[in-house]
This record gives C-alpha cells, structure tokens and sequence, in this order.
C-alpha cells in the first residue's frame, strides 16, 4: 500500500508542474508582454515631442513645450509661466506643432522646383542667339 501511494504522488506531482508553467506561460502573455507594448509606445511618444507641442503630464498639467532635452522639458503652462519637468512625465501629446505640417509642405514645394529646372533647360534650347548659329550649320549640312 505504501508503494501505492507513493507513485500516485508523483504523478501528481508533475501536474503541479506542468499547471505552474502553464499559469507562468498565461501570465507572460496576458500581463507582461501588452505593458511591455505600452511601455514602448509611451517612450517613443515622449522622443517624438518637440518644442511647440501642446502635452499633458501624468500629473494632469496642460502646457506647451518650450524647450526639450534628453533628461527634461520646459513647459509654458500659462502666458510667461514656465516649469520644467522631467520628460518622462509627459503623459500624452494633445496637439503636435504646426512646424511639421510646414516641413511636409515644403517637401511638396520640392518638386515644382525640379520642373522649373526642366523648363529653364528648354528655354536655353531655343534662344535667339541659338537660332542665327544654328542656321548657317542648317544650310551647311
């Protein structure tokens, strides 16, 4: 009877185990790895704030950003009112700087610039001074 026991123990003993693991395994997926995605999202978003963005602290403070660094940002919180902060106490950009819309259309000024190019290309073509030498080299050809 003894040894009976003892092997219905262990059995049971790895299912102990193998329920430990699996509850480990649930619990990587469930609660580590999405605060890991937020935690990322979150640092990317505090990189990507720059001067002129308008931001909310974890605290709750709204302002705009005046001046960023790597370890703080200066916040305009009312007209002539500055504070620092530490940057990792943005909580959420409410509104991104006008100066990146201006950047894209300046992207978009771009490439009319290249067609003038092609346009000033044909104006020397067909110069006046281009025609009168050209034409002796017509009529000797």
């Amino acid at each position: 009877m003894i040894s009976a026991a003892s092997g219905q123990s262990s059995g049971s003993g790895l299912y102990i185990y193998l329920l430990m693991a699996l509850i480990f395994v649930g619990f990587y997926f469930f609660a580590i790895r999405p605060q890991q995605k937020r935690r990322r999202e979150t640092e990317s978003m505090q990189r990507a704030a720059g001067p002129g963005d308008e931001i909310v602290t974890v605290g709750g403070l709204y302002g705009t950003i005046v001046e960023i660094d790597d370890e703080t940002a200066l916040l305009e919180i009312a007209p002539d009112v500055h504070a620092r902060y530490a940057r990792a106490a943005i909580g959420k950009v409410v509104n991104r700087a006008e100066h990146e819309e201006l950047e894209a259309e300046e992207e978009v000024d771009d490439e009319p610039v290249d067609e003038l190019d092609e346009v000033d290309e044909t104006a020397e073509e067909h110069t006046p001074a281009d025609d009168a030498v050209s034409e002796p080299d017509k009529k000797s050809r």
